[in-house]
């Protein structure tokens, strides 16, 4: 007779270990999760991320959540607005300072840092033996634009590069404490991804489901006598015949595309659920929407805004006049060899003529408006911030100012982003391999605007270097996407704010898992649980 499932059987949350934190868009998924008396499903015992202002992000949710569903403060939003600093929301209620304080460490995972993390870990968990492992090691070493920059490096070998063992300390807390259930989240680059001619995924699926054995391989010592292993599963709904059905998924079967599950955004990872063995429980498929949800579906309550200039003075003013200017540019008349068809011109003249600095000009950390949601207004709005916060545009050379507006212009008429190719020649940017791109198509994207009616492209790290690859559809605004904006097609509540600059707020976004599609792995792993 087959053992009953794992049931959590008293009205307490489910534990959650998160490690590999980020911003924590994972966790939020799972600590946002109410049960039928609407409280949280989960509660984040611990966090672990090394990046210290990502832990800053995750510090501050972490204050968010100790309190309960909608009922934060009012120094939190006052907080938002700017109106008092962290020391002072933070000694306003110190209790649960602390307590956030306890539950965001930030600390990096290595093999030097393994007895202290089993320390905290043991202290945190209190006991609990139904508890959830969250988290996604770092992905450098095996994504597709990694390896590509890897192989510049002369003699390089991933075999030696540390972070392709990052994994590894994740192995370690799964041996040292046995959770009844982890999720692990990563790049699709694994699925490809060789060490000395050895794909690197099948490993790590075999490491996973022996965690133990795979530790002593590694030299590594597990805590205490040997646990049960592990059953991996997909959340993908399983293949129906083939060599795979009914048996244990192939590694492609891992792969979860956002965009099928009511995500904006058309981002493909892999997730990993792997269930104790000898709980017997397994977890049912994330289920698939009918219809993808568009970009502008979350986009288009947010404020408009103008980019800003610069190398040189920017103000409302010089930003009409600097649009304006175009209308004198070669390009923008179609001679000399031009590629605008008539219909671009036409608009791109349209919008150069009547531009106009729109209401809330830049944006800001925080600014006084009314927002609203197309999609999941309960997700994303909350009213008690009177306004948004992250939402300010980013500065661009002239000469790109020019390159978005064609390019939105370009979008709006043909549906689809330009190619090097579709720019006229005077538009094309002033690199050495420009030429080349333009004649073989490779990296030909490098001006990618978002389509509306689309789910938006990848929201990645990249985003923080520069806007080419997220332009926004809108001419009119001639611009990147903000950080709000990313962060809305990441699914992000509203309320959750990135700490730090602008680029370290990009950066956090693009690297966080969108946290509308965690929250729907949490009720699956809930209701498996339960």
């Amino acid at each position: 007779m087959a053992k009953p499932g794992p049931r959590h059987t008293n009205n307490n949350p489910i534990p959650v270990i998160d490690l590999f934190a980020g911003p924590g868009g994972l966790g939020e998924g799972f600590a946002s999760l109410l049960d039928a008396r609407g409280q949280r499903a989960f509660k984040i015992r611990l966090s672990i991320e090394k990046d210290p202002i990502a832990h800053q992000t995750l510090q501050l949710r972490a204050f968010f959540r100790q309190f309960p569903p909608g009922k934060a403060p009012d120094e939190y939003y006052m907080y938002l607005r700017r109106e008092i600093s962290q020391a002072e929301l933070f000694n306003s209620h110190q209790t649960e300072a602390k307590a956030a304080m306890a539950e965001a460490w930030n600390l990096e995972l290595k093999k030097e840092n393994a007895g202290a993390v089993r320390e905290r870990i043991t202290s945190a968990l209190a006991g609990a033996d139904h508890w959830v492992l969250i988290g996604g090691p770092p992905c450098q070493a095996y994504s597709l634009v990694g390896r590509s920059r890897n192989r510049g490096i002369e003699n390089y070998d991933l075999a030696t590069d540390p972070r392709q063992k990052l994994y590894v300390d994740y192995l370690q807390v799964i041996a040292d404490h046995a959770p009844a259930v982890f999720v692990m989240e990563n790049v699709k680059g694994l699925l490809s991804a060789k060490v000395r001619d050895t794909r690197i995924f099948g490993k790590i699926l075999a490491d996973l489901r022996s965690p133990h054995d795979a530790l002593l391989a590694e030299g590594r010592q597990p805590a205490g006598q040997r646990r049960p292993g592990y059953v991996l599963h997909s959340l993908n709904r399983p293949p129906v015949d083939g060599p795979h059905a009914p048996g244990p998924p192939s590694p492609r079967n891992f792969l979860v595309r956002a965009e099928e599950h009511g995500i904006p955004q058309a981002r493909h990872r892999l997730i990993i659920v792997g269930v104790r063995s000898d709980l017997e429980a397994s977890p049912s498929p994330l289920p698939i929407v009918e219809k993808s949800v568009p970009a502008a579906a979350v986009l288009c309550g947010l404020p408009s805004l103008r980019s800003g200039i610069s190398g040189e003075h920017d103000s409302n003013e010089h930003w009409v006049a600097a649009i304006q200017s175009g209308l004198n540019c070669r390009w923008e008349k179609n001679p000399g060899g031009s590629t605008i068809c008539s219909q671009v011109a036409r608009l791109l003249t349209k919008t150069m003529l009547s531009a106009v600095v729109p209401e809330f000009g830049r944006g800001g950390e925080f600014f006084r408006a009314k927002i609203g949601a197309g999609y999941e207004p309960g997700w994303f709005i909350d009213p008690r911030i009177g306004g948004v916060c992250n939402h300010s545009a980013r500065a661009h050379m002239k000469s790109d100012l020019y390159r978005y507006l064609f390019a939105a212009c370009f979008t709006k008429v043909h549906q689809r982003p330009p190619s090097l190719s579709d720019f006229p020649k005077d538009l094309l940017p002033n690199h050495e391999n420009v030429e080349q791109a333009v004649r073989t198509g490779h990296f030909s994207d490098r001006f990618r605007v978002q389509l509306p009616d689309r789910p938006s492209t990848t929201i990645t790290s990249h985003i923080s270097k520069d806007g080419h690859y997220y332009i926004h559809y809108d001419p009119a605004q001639c611009r990147s996407l903000t950080v709000r904006e990313a962060a809305r097609l990441q699914t992000f509540p509203d309320n959750y704010f990135f700490c730090g600059g602008r680029t370290a707020q990009y950066t956090q976004v693009g690297n966080a898992v969108p946290p509308l599609l965690a929250n729907g792995i949490a009720r699956i792993i809930y209701n498996m649980l339960k």
